[in-house]
């Protein structure tokens, strides 16, 4: 476990002080056991915040945040059936199909985000996995994003064998592929594909040696147990991701998550501050949800630790805050671009 979190010797036992069998003693046996981060989640918020910050120090600077800019390359008609999605073309979202864009159109986009003040360059598809013709066109697009001196990333869905490696050959930094939330609540939210399918994703880009860009969902109606299930799976990744976005759950009428009550945001907090405690040297990601933040949240999530932020004002088919009123407040709260 990564020093100066503060953890009592009680709160790193986790689990393995209970004898409860070879379960516990897997569980136990982890990096971060799931009851560890529980107890991370249960501390006083004024204390769980200060080990965040302090550590986020020892690791980053403390006032930086790396933006990135997020672009749909192929939008809607997706086969999955995750609950959450205006994308999945079996519910009833208003959100219209969209062929894959051509590389003069995705390259003009990437120019426009980089002079606005972008790093790195994301690009999704809506798709259960690329075929090898996406893949091929995908290639040349990263390329030319690539030439334009930006970092590239990209969220294709599930990756055969073989398919990672195209990509890196291509110029491809970082590839996207969420857990979405813990394993144990998995099926609540997707049926159409496996846990492991995703992890297999994960080893495919590993072993590619591009950098991971791994995180999740909250707000999907789980417990904080399964919020530390989440961070758990994060954290205990052989590495951790260089990337974790933590997304708060947007509603989108038509799909069958709209009208979950929603998370406390101060919650949301918790769970950045237990995503940096936990996996120090990552970037930690506010994603999906930033629009229906008060600037307060906002400001409390990069005291937590979080330091990347999706700049622009669309993320895929969902709103995001616009490129002004985040630059306005990174000047209230003294931050500045990475």
């Amino acid at each position: 476990m990564e020093s100066g979190t503060g953890l009592t010797s009680e709160q790193q036992c986790g689990c393995a002080c209970s004898g409860a069998g070879s379960a516990a003693q897997q569980e136990s046996s982890l990096r971060w056991p799931i009851a560890a981060i529980e107890s991370l989640l249960d501390l006083p918020f004024a204390d769980l915040i200060f080990q965040a910050q302090t550590l986020h120090r020892q690791y980053h600077d403390a006032n930086g945040v790396q933006l990135s800019t997020l672009i749909s390359v192929k939008t809607g008609g997706c086969s999955e059936d995750c609950a959450y999605c205006p994308q999945a073309a079996r519910y009833h979202t208003g959100v219209e199909n969209q062929a894959i864009l051509s590389r003069e159109e995705v390259v003009a986009a990437a120019l426009q985000a980089k002079e606005s003040g972008a790093t790195r360059f994301c690009m999704g598809a809506a798709w259960r996995g690329p075929k090898q013709r996406d893949i091929e066109h995908m290639t040349g697009i990263i390329s030319a994003v690539k030439e334009l001196g930006m970092e590239t990333c990209a969220t294709l869905g599930i990756l055969k064998p073989g398919q990672a490696a195209q990509l890196k050959q291509a110029g491809l930094d970082y590839y996207n592929h969420n857990l979405d939330t813990a394993p144990e609540f998995y099926g609540e939210i997707i049926t159409t594909r496996e846990y492991q399918d995703r992890l297999d994703t994960l080893e495919e880009v590993r072993s590619a040696n591009i950098n991971v860009c791994c995180g999740g969902i909250v707000g999907l109606g789980e417990s904080r147990t399964a919020r530390a299930g989440l961070i758990a799976q994060l954290a205990n990744l052989d590495p951790y991701p260089e990337s974790v976005p933590i997304n708060y759950l947007v509603q989108v009428e038509g799909t069958p998550l709209h009208g979950t009550p929603e998370l406390d945001p101060f919650e949301f907090v918790r769970t950045i501050a237990a995503a940096r405690i936990t996996m120090p040297k990552a970037m930690v990601r506010l994603s999906a949800g930033r629009r229906q933040m008060p600037e307060a949240i906002q400001a409390l999530c990069f005291l937590a630790g979080a330091n990347s932020i999706f700049y622009g004002d669309k993320l895929l088919t969902t709103g995001n805050p616009e490129t002004e009123s985040d630059l306005a407040l990174f000047e209230k709260l003294g931050l500045h671009a990475l």
